[in-house]
């Protein structure tokens, strides 16, 4: 089954609300966005270059890139041991290209490649918003700006969220494009970087996307075992798989999983499975750094046993999965504006699935939050318009309590978490309250008058 009809295809094809597009010099909300990245790439190479190095995780890529072109090991024999690297080999090959030529080189590239996962996840979320409006320039600014303490944690930390984010994006924009092989191998490659967007196969085999999802099986163990194999060989890269899969998936314990054990469980992940654990056993929310002892808080409502709280942590995902599953609309009642929504609650249960949501996870709310955006700007609904633009608003306080000036506690309790689902519950309003037919499909006079006077 395609995503859409053949009528709504042909219309969405000459739409000119999903074209795409190149900054411009002429637009000042481009030339906002080129500063704002001279900025950020600066902040990761100016310490490298003028200073005493650059810090975070940018030196773990550098080693894991060294680590392949020395043809060493990533991961320790005993996969109960320390991992410094916690991710699939494939990343390591691919970092070790610009490693090759030096720090500079690699962290360059990192950042480059940050810009244009930013510019193009703007891109593909205001065209996939399903509006059929092409957005002003404030409207335009607005997801940007919203999330732009994510951003500066993607370039400052050197996580890819940003760039699996715009992959995903381009995979269902790719599945919009009636090119669904293409589109699999995008989701293939975000999940051999970073696991959790694997979360996205049950949902194209629901859909019936079975093009997209053979592809994205296929190209997963291409990824994994075939493409680093002529660099690490194929024995030392399947030795080392299994010894990742070992370290990192089939660990899980009281004291924590993958790896980083008591700080999977505190203030900083968000997921469900934290937050879960967190509200039914007494673990220690503040104890992040095990090299930093902290007093022991905890928010539990209830005391049952680790294997009890992971039936809990079972019974509330599949409660979810059931919910979104009756949310989703029947073949013949899909549009556009309904895709776009369906998309946008499949962002906020994948970024809270991951069993590690940290801060910079929420990245991926970027996609919901233009959706919502443009139903608070062009739905012909006054009253609609009014209280989306107050979920919108609700949510952007939730994610303001992350900011330094606010204690870590609200982010035990789920600041983020809560936002996320403050902007799901939006979208399941929409779906199920879809525009009445009687009303024109383009924005009210007042909702655009708003956006301009921003």
């Amino acid at each position: 089954m395609r995503l859409f009809g053949d009528r709504v295809w042909a219309r969405l094809m000459s739409d000119p609300s999903r074209r795409l597009r190149w900054p411009s010099l002429r637009a000042p909300v481009d030339i906002l966005f080129l500063i704002c990245c001279v900025i950020l790439v600066g902040d990761v190479l100016v310490p490298e270059i003028f200073g005493s190095g650059k810090s975070k995780d940018y030196p773990l890529w550098y080693w894991a890139g060294q680590q392949v072109l020395q043809g060493k090991d990533l991961y320790p024999r005993d996969p109960s041991a320390y991992f410094a690297f916690i991710y699939p080999p494939l990343p390591a090959v691919l970092l070790a290209i610009p490693a090759w030529f030096g720090k500079v080189v690699l962290y360059s590239v990192l950042s480059l490649l940050n810009v244009v996962a930013w510019w193009m996840t703007a891109q593909f979320s205001h065209a996939m918003t399903g509006s059929g409006r092409t957005p002003n320039q404030w409207l335009y600014f607005l997801p940007g700006f919203v999330t732009i303490s994510f951003v500066f944690d993607m370039f400052d930390l050197g996580q890819p969220n940003l760039m699996l984010l715009a992959m995903m994006l381009y995979g269902f924009w790719l599945i919009s494009e009636l090119r669904p092989w293409f589109a699999g191998s995008m989701f293939a490659l975000a999940t051999a970087i970073k696991v959790f967007p694997v979360a996205v196969l049950p949902y194209l085999l629901w859909r019936r996307q079975w093009a997209a999802a053979l592809s994205m099986i296929v190209f997963t163990l291409a990824f994994l075992y075939v493409v680093p194999a002529p660099v690490r060989g194929f024995a030392h890269n399947a030795a080392e798989l299994k010894t990742w899969y070992q370290g990192m998936v089939g660990s899980s314990s009281e004291k924590g999983f993958g790896q980083r054990d008591e700080q999977n469980w505190s203030w900083v992940n968000q997921s469900i499975i934290a937050m879960t654990h967190r509200l039914t056993r007494p673990v220690n929310y503040m104890q992040d750094d095990p090299t930093k002892p902290m007093p022991v808080r905890t928010m539990n409502v209830v005391d049952i046993s680790f294997k009890a709280a992971n039936m809990v942590v079972l019974a509330v995902s599949g409660l979810l999965g059931i919910g979104f599953l009756l949310v989703m609309p029947r073949k013949e009642r899909r549009t556009p504006r309904s895709d776009a929504e369906e998309l946008g609650i499949l962002f906020c249960l994948m970024t809270v699935a991951s069993p590690l949501a940290r801060q910079y996870y929420f990245m991926w709310l970027f996609f919901p939050m233009t959706v919502l955006m443009h139903r608070a700007a062009y739905d012909p609904r006054p009253r609609v318009r009014l209280w989306t633009w107050l979920a919108l608003a609700a949510s952007g306080i939730l994610m303001l309590l992350s900011l330094p000036p606010f204690p870590k506690d609200l982010q035990a309790f789920g600041n983020n978490f809560a936002a996320t689902a403050v902007m799901a519950g939006a979208l399941v309003w929409h779906i199920l309250h879809p525009v009445p037919d009687d009303h024109t499909s383009s924005a009210s006079e007042a909702g655009v008058k708003a956006l301009q006077s921003l």
